[in-house]
């Protein structure tokens, strides 16, 4: 199959680049090689797809009907051959494989990029004061995000110490539902910083003039998480993407601003497999990643695309689910984590501060780094760190307004 869409017909061919460049960037994100390439001149293309020639073990499990899985010993980081291999989760998760690395980030950081790809640019803070936003108290909000949920307000409390000591002000806990209802937290200025999850920040930069600024790492250096294509270990008949378009196959996506819960298996399922979302199978949304996660253990689906290190966390806090449960038929290259944003408007000195109390920290032993996992936060620039989820976004035609953000 051709990697470039423009080249294909069929049910698929609906689906065109709004700019030339595209295919070459989504191009980035397939998960082939499981490494991460570098980032050409142009800007367009992250990571290394091609896994033609790759020499990665690959066999029988022994007892499975499944005559593409491996052994577990058989899986390398660097060169999984999903074209000729899948897995059970846990090898995937004992190599650290739910996350990229420092390099991917640093090259992620790197792109020349003059134009964001699609949608408008992070909002300027304004040049007229009568137009920046003072609040008595800050309001914080997250969303159920690329991370595990059940995070309680003495989680962050590490966290609001530091803005109240570097902006004077204190800060309030605002936990809401969806995606949806953060961005419009911040659109309607009840929320003044938010933790988005990756695919809804192009939204809330588009809606609500959030400024993302700052990314989480983990200890190590690991950063981002995976699109990992999920089915149980059981289902033999399902043993790469190709299967998900089976009739007899139901698949789970999370909510529709999700990147790897949607936005993203609907670019390059597309792209890589010639498998379309909402054509080839029906999408039914689960509501989340860890709905997706125990639905596909409970039977109530089949497979699905799930958010890595969403898909660790809920096998990790489940006693009833392990990684054997599960098996990967196929998994992306890094994205970025949902970062940290606040309201373009702010007062300037609060910004500083906001973002002092980022920077300019480390959580280390703090419920704040135990609960999200991370005790450094870096700076990020939306334009370049965030270009693959607009590239992706663009791909499946999304616009950014109120309805499409909840549909």
């Amino acid at each position: 199959m051709s990697d470039d869409p423009r080249e294909r017909t069929g049910s698929s061919s609906r689906r065109r680049f709004i700019s030339l460049g595209g295919a070459a960037a989504v191009a980035g994100l397939a998960g082939c090689s499981g490494g991460s390439g570098d980032t050409g001149s142009s800007g367009e293309t992250v990571g290394t797809s091609s896994s033609d020639g790759n020499d990665g073990a690959s066999g029988s499990s022994g007892e499975s009907g499944d005559p593409m899985l491996a052994e577990s010993s058989a899986f390398e980081a660097e060169e999984p051959n999903w074209e000729e291999n899948n897995y059970l989760a846990s090898p995937l998760i004992e190599a650290g494989y739910e996350r990229g690395s420092r390099t991917d980030l640093e090259q992620m950081g790197s792109r020349e990029v003059d134009e964001v790809p699609h949608g408008e640019p992070v909002r300027e803070t304004p040049d007229d004061e009568t137009e920046w936003l003072e609040p008595d108290t800050l309001v914080f909000t997250e969303s159920p995000s690329e991370d595990v949920q059940g995070r309680y307000e003495e989680d962050f409390q590490a966290v609001f110490d530091r803005i109240e000591e570097e902006t004077g002000l204190p800060v309030e806990y605002n936990r809401v539902d969806s995606y949806a209802a953060s961005v419009e937290a911040m659109r309607s200025e009840r929320a003044h910083i938010a933790n988005f999850a990756t695919g809804a920040t192009c939204y809330a930069v588009n809606l609500c003039g959030a400024v993302p600024f700052t990314a989480g790492i983990a200890p190590g250096g690991s950063f981002g998480y995976r699109l990992f294509a999920t089915t149980r270990t059981d289902a033999d008949d399902i043993q790469s993407v190709d299967d998900f378009a089976d009739d007899d196959v139901r698949i789970g996506h999370a909510e529709p601003s999700s990147n790897s819960g949607h936005q993203a298996p609907s670019a390059l399922f597309d792209q890589y497999f010639d498998v379309t979302a909402g054509e080839d199978y029906e999408v039914n949304f689960s509501g989340g990643h860890s709905q997706t996660t125990r639905g596909i253990a409970a039977g109530d689906y089949d497979a699905g695309p799930i958010c890595s290190t969403c898909f660790k966390d809920t096998v990790e806090g489940t006693s009833d689910l392990s990684f054997d449960d599960f098996k990967v038929v196929w998994a992306s290259n890094p994205f970025p984590n949902g970062p940290i944003a606040y309201r373009y408007n702010l007062h300037p000195d609060i910004i500083e501060g906001i973002e002092a109390a980022w920077l300019d920290s480390n959580f280390a032993g703090t419920a704040y780094a135990e609960r999200t996992g991370y005790e450094e936060y870096v700076p990020i620039e939306y334009r370049r760190h965030w270009y693959d989820i607009m590239v992706i976004q663009r791909y499946n035609g999304v616009e950014y307004t109120e309805g499409s953000l909840s549909e």
